[in-house]
């Protein structure tokens, strides 16, 4: 009877701590996606540009380390450098993380870097773009490798049946939370006299503040992520041999490498649909920025409810059937948007309502159908290729985009070019034999999937 009544606690104790770590789990999606809301997606663009604007020479032009550059290029050329520098670190820290079983630590390191990084933007005035470049690139690559680490605890701390719920819920955390700080933001900005600021005080204080709620919040996942056990000792390669190395095992799982090539398709294809729809609003439609902002708010609204829906729909029909049905919404609404009319911002509304309604299960679904794929022990290691096809591949959606546009000289033409991501996407993704694919990386097969 004792014996039983051990074995009742121990897995009592068990399932509370797992409890316990999913909730701290939830809330670095909470600290950390105020950067991608406030800092890159509204505020710092046009800031660091006209910063750049402000040193720039007659012909418009700032020359860091001696390299002549467009004032109006420097912050894509920056997130271009962090995404290179994130690439390399990414395959180093996570081998490194599933070698030494430290990933809360480096975890935490590099948080705290891009909260710092982050905070420090309020130093970006006047002719400072340097700087500004400087932090940008630390700050987006040390998100990069945050998050890497954040999504391989994810087949660590639930259990199979339980990863489509979890994962979801960790996106509504992230999409609730840009939401509220971007809307107290936004009263800051568009108040700002009222406030005794200046507008330039008002983006620096909304900026730092992104930094400051980053750095505040990561305290809690710190304090109750649990380090595993380190697998078995292994020579470190350095730099980009340590990716190569990557690539060399995955290949000894082809099936887990074909979910990874339909996600980098279709997840491309989201990507550009969320940084070029503004350009399409404002230059095709005519739309004003107030209605951009207001659209990209409801965006985050509506991406909670999203993915708790969509999370709830994996339960009954499987994650992978979900994520299929999502991406035939993701065409019907793109195809929608080839028509709607210019100067109409309630449509553009209703645009923006159908995206967030996919966008955030879409995101969520995907890295828990992922996490089934990743051979034990090098969760890390393999959630660092994940976030690189995230990260660092995103770029063949804005070319094509670009590349339509110029030939066309049409935004519809432009918007309605990126359903082949979604179309090649699905075609991919339906041929993955899921379960199969689960078994063969080591891992227990649920019974929804």
């Amino acid at each position: 009877m004792g014996n039983t009544e051990t074995v009742r606690t121990g897995v009592f104790d068990e399932a509370a701590g797992l409890r316990r770590e999913q909730r701290g789990w939830y809330f670095y999606d909470w600290a950390c996606s105020v950067y991608s809301t406030s800092v890159l997606t509204v505020f710092l663009g046009p800031y660091l540009t006209s910063v750049a604007g402000h040193a720039a020479d007659a012909g418009g032009y700032v020359h860091p380390l001696g390299i002549p550059v467009r004032a109006g290029s420097f912050f894509a050329y920056s997130v271009s450098l962090s995404v290179v520098l994130a690439v390399v670190l990414m395959p180093l820290v996570g081998s490194a993380a599933d070698r030494t079983g430290r990933k809360k630590q480096l975890l935490g390191v590099a948080a705290y870097t891009g909260a710092a990084a982050t905070t420090g933007m309020f130093f970006l005035d006047g002719d400072r773009y340097l700087l500004g470049g400087l932090l940008l690139v630390v700050a987006n690559a040390a998100q990069s490798v945050a998050l890497m680490l954040y999504n391989s605890y994810l087949p660590q701390i639930a259990p199979p049946e339980e990863r489509d719920t979890i994962s979801s819920r960790g996106w509504a955390f992230g999409y609730a939370s840009g939401s509220l700080v971007l809307i107290v933001n936004l009263v800051l900005y568009s108040a700002h006299d009222s406030f005794g600021l200046s507008e330039t005080e008002a983006v620096r204080i909304c900026l730092a503040a992104a930094g400051l709620w980053w750095g505040t919040f990561t305290l809690i996942p710190l304090r109750r992520l649990r380090d595993r056990s380190a697998r078995a000792a292994e020579a470190t390669a350095p730099g980009l041999r340590q990716l190569a190395a990557t690539a060399r095992d995955m290949r000894r799982h082809p099936l887990t490498l074909s979910f990874l090539l339909a996600y980098l398709i279709y997840n491309d294809g989201i990507q550009t649909v969320i940084s070029q729809a503004s350009v399409y609003g404002s230059e095709e439609l005519g739309l004003g920025q107030s209605t951009l902002i207001g659209a990209v708010l409801l965006v985050q609204v509506l991406a909670v409810a999203g993915a708790l829906t969509m999370g709830r729909l994996a339960r009954t029909y499987g994650a992978k059937r979900t994520i299929l049905g999502s991406l035939v919404a993701w065409t019907v609404t793109l195809s929608a948007g080839y028509f709607l009319p210019a100067g109409a911002p309630v449509w553009f509304f209703v645009l923006a309502a159908a995206i967030g309604l996919v966008l955030g299960g879409s995101q969520a679904l995907s890295r828990s159908l992922f996490s089934h794929l990743v051979p034990p022990g090098k969760e890390a290691e393999y959630f660092a290729a994940y976030e690189m096809s995230d990260r660092g591949m995103s770029w063949l959606g804005p070319l094509l985009f670009g590349i339509t546009y110029q030939l066309s000289g049409s935004y519809r033409s432009a918007i309605i070019s990126l359903v082949v991501f979604f179309v090649i996407g699905f075609a991919l993704l339906a041929r993955v034999p899921v379960r199969r694919a689960i078994g063969e990386a080591g891992n227990r097969v649920p019974q929804k999937i």
